[in-house]
């Protein structure tokens, strides 16, 4: 008989040794994995990772992000960084320009939440397009004037800080493209798409893993690449991404670093890197069990990530609401991102995220309804943070440090 066990303690070893001396007909073969120290996975001397895809698209998106504080771009040219075709020079960066991947192809798209469901996905893709379209139309040509209660244009925080573009809520639709980008696009791709079992274990996708046959002109299993794209769109900025380091990039791997820095919740960044390594170790060993286990801890914790920061940036918000109305505005913009990407988190061991789309859109309609920001209060902030907060493992004063 076999039994795979992942290699974590000395106890864990102990007591299957122990298992095994008590009945001397039942011949216990550990197949132990153990995950590297860092993620790097080699076969033939050469690296079996590769994300190039990952890297490409969040360049692409801090692309589009950008373009949002630039007024020279017509609404056309930033629907083209976005949803980029091949040969179109969208971008300053021939290699972007040269290459078959998009943004846009890739928002809500994934198998899990969205393989069956175009309608769903169709509305998700329109919400990032009226983003661009409303930044264009409505902020740019306000661009120099003050803005007020249901009038767009700009203001500054206090102290001569940074000058906040908004629409007549007070919104400032590159935070709301951004943040919605995290759970739209990085956290649906990897919670939902690459680290299902209807990915990994695609077709003969289990068949060729365990037979080493690898994909054609390749040096890793489809199944192994299959992972590692779920690691891309976490790691795919950094510089070393075997070695990660964190806040390298504008999106999820900023926001990990962010809560990974509030004492209450340190060591969800060494969560999330250590459930990666072990759940890559699990394919090449072929333990499809302990693959699984991996991904549920990277749901948990990556989903945490975004319900932490939707309740840090409205609870922010709050605090500035009365003396620091462009800051204030500013946080209450990456909060609105923030709840919008809870819609693609994922509760373990489910089908489901922790909020839906119904209830995603119940939240921002009470954030700007009426004049918006401009008289939203602090009691409804507290309320919106408290219900995020109860659905996860957290209080609303661990979340606001």
């Amino acid at each position: 008989m076999k039994i795979r066990i992942p290699l974590l303690t000395t106890s864990v070893l102990s007591l299957l040794a122990f298992y095994s001396c008590d009945d001397d007909n039942d011949i216990v073969d550990p197949i132990m994995v153990e995950a590297p120290a860092t993620y790097s996975f080699t076969r033939n001397n050469s690296s079996t990772v590769n994300f190039s895809g990952q890297t490409t698209r969040i360049e692409m998106s801090e692309a589009t992000a950008q373009a949002f504080l630039n007024t020279s771009f017509t609404e056309a040219e930033i629907d083209g960084k976005f949803a980029h075709t091949q040969g179109s020079n969208d971008f300053d960066d021939p290699e972007l320009n040269q290459s078959d991947k998009s943004v846009r192809s890739k928002v809500a798209a994934s198998i899990d939440f969205f393989g069956s469901n175009s309608t769903a996905s169709a509305a998700i893709k329109s919400d990032f397009d009226s983003f661009i379209s409303r930044q264009v139309n409505e902020v740019f040509p306000a661009w120099n004037n003050t803005a007020s209660k249901g009038v767009p244009g700009n203001l500054q925080q206090a102290g001569g800080g940074a000058v906040r573009y908004i629409n007549g809520d007070g919104l400032e639709y590159n935070q709301a493209f951004a943040k919605s980008l995290i759970g739209g696009l990085m956290t649906d791709q990897m919670l939902n798409n690459y680290l299902s079992p209807l990915v990994l274990d695609e077709a003969d996708n289990r068949l060729e893993n365990d037979q080493k046959i690898l994909a054609a002109g390749k040096n890793y299993t489809t199944m192994e690449h299959k992972w590692d794209e779920a690691y891309g769109y976490l790691y795919g900025a950094e510089s070393t991404p075997a070695t990660p380091v964190l806040n390298q990039d504008s999106f999820l791997n900023k926001y990990v670093a962010s809560v990974e820095a509030d004492a209450d919740f340190t060591g969800i960044a060494a969560n999330i890197y250590n459930a990666f390594k072990l759940g890559r170790a699990a394919i090449v060993a072929g333990d499809y069990e302990l693959r699984d286990q991996q991904a549920q801890i990277i749901r948990e914790n990556v989903s945490k990530v975004i319900g932490v920061r939707a309740v840090y940036y409205l609870q922010s918000g709050k605090a500035k609401l009365s003396s620091d109305k462009a800051s204030a505005f500013h946080g209450l913009s990456e909060g609105y991102g923030f709840i919008y990407s809870l819609q693609f988190t994922r509760e373990p061991n489910t089908n489901q995220p922790y909020f839906s789309r119904n209830e995603v859109q119940s939240m921002l309609d009470q954030l700007t309804a009426g004049d918006g920001f401009w008289d939203v209060s602090p009691a409804t902030l507290d309320q919106l943070s408290d219900q995020i907060s109860a659905r996860f493992s957290f209080t609303t004063a661990q979340a606001a440090n």
